[in-house]
């Protein structure tokens, strides 16, 4: 185990990214990076399954990202600048992406944060 990272497993809500979390997740990150692409984005807009198949992604991929469980990507290993590109595919902002994370509408999300006109 990478030494600074020693300790890490009793911090609550903490997922570190390191080269074993990424190595485990990497058809995932690879796959949400290729969403940067138009034809990437449009194969799995109108056909998951081939989209998944050229990804070689896992049964429990596939689930991951079909629920769009975001934090259980992160859980899972995916480094989140790539979920990024994922969201706007499926229209949700990075705002959006926390309070699920959360487990909160994005309503009650914003409430907790310093924005004068949250809703």
């Amino acid at each position: 185990m990478n030494p600074q990272l020693e300790g890490v497993e009793a911090l609550t809500g903490t997922y570190p990214f390191d080269i074993r979390q990424s190595i485990k997740a990497m058809r995932l990150n690879r796959f949400f990076w290729m969403m940067r692409t138009p034809a990437a984005r449009e194969l799995w807009l109108a056909d998951r399954k081939a989209a998944y198949d050229a990804a070689a992604l896992t049964t429990e991929e596939r689930t991951l990202v079909d629920n769009t469980d975001w934090l259980g990507l992160v859980q899972y290993g995916v480094c989140f600048f790539v979920l990024e590109k994922f969201a706007r595919v499926v229209k949700i902002t990075n705002l959006g992406m926390y309070a699920c994370m959360r487990g909160e509408t994005l309503e009650a999300f914003l409430k907790t944060r310093r924005v004068p006109d949250a809703v």
